[in-house]
């Protein structure tokens, strides 16, 4: 409670918040459209001369969907937080954590799909290519939860900015 007010609640600050949150999804969701449409593609193609693999090769249109849960954990997270007078350093925060679990998924989201794609093509052709890329695909996922752990480290620290600037009016 040191610093009371003094210019650090002004009335536009929860619009970040509420940007940061509805980042993490917006981001995160078309990251996952991405991985599930161009892997998918990739499915459908090899399904029509391998039916029997149809159900092995599902597995990067789940990890991109995966993507998607990432983003929906932060912003609800961020939307149970988010308040009417907040100081502007909280909503910084907020839309950080939003962008890092956004941007991250999405460029997952890409990585999925992309290697999802050729992985699926492959292994159809040639069966032993499957772990090959279900490595490429788990470094990718990866990718969005190092995103993930950002953002939940980000709005732990903006819930103890909370105790520092009241907001007052």
């Amino acid at each position: 409670m040191d610093f009371i007010y003094q210019g650090r609640c002004p009335v536009y600050a929860s619009f970040f918040g509420a940007m940061g949150c509805s980042m993490a999804i917006i981001l995160s969701s078309m990251g996952a459209a991405y991985g599930i449409a161009k892997s998918g593609i990739g499915i459908s193609a090899v399904s029509v001369m391998r039916p029997d693999m149809m159900v092995r090769n599902l597995m990067p249109p789940i990890l991109a969907g995966i993507l998607s849960i990432y983003g929906l954990v932060v912003s609800v997270i961020i939307s149970a937080s988010l308040k009417e007078k907040s100081a502007l350093h909280t909503n910084f925060m907020q839309l950080g954590a939003g962008l890092t679990v956004g941007l991250s998924c999405l460029s997952a989201g890409f990585t999925i799909g992309i290697v999802g794609d050729a992985g699926v093509r492959a292994s159809g052709q040639q069966p032993r290519a499957f772990v090959g890329m279900m490595m490429m695909l788990i470094f990718a996922e990866v990718l969005g939860i190092y995103g993930l752990i950002v953002s939940l480290l980000l709005l732990t620290g903006s819930e103890k900015s909370g105790e520092i600037t009241v907001c007052m009016y």
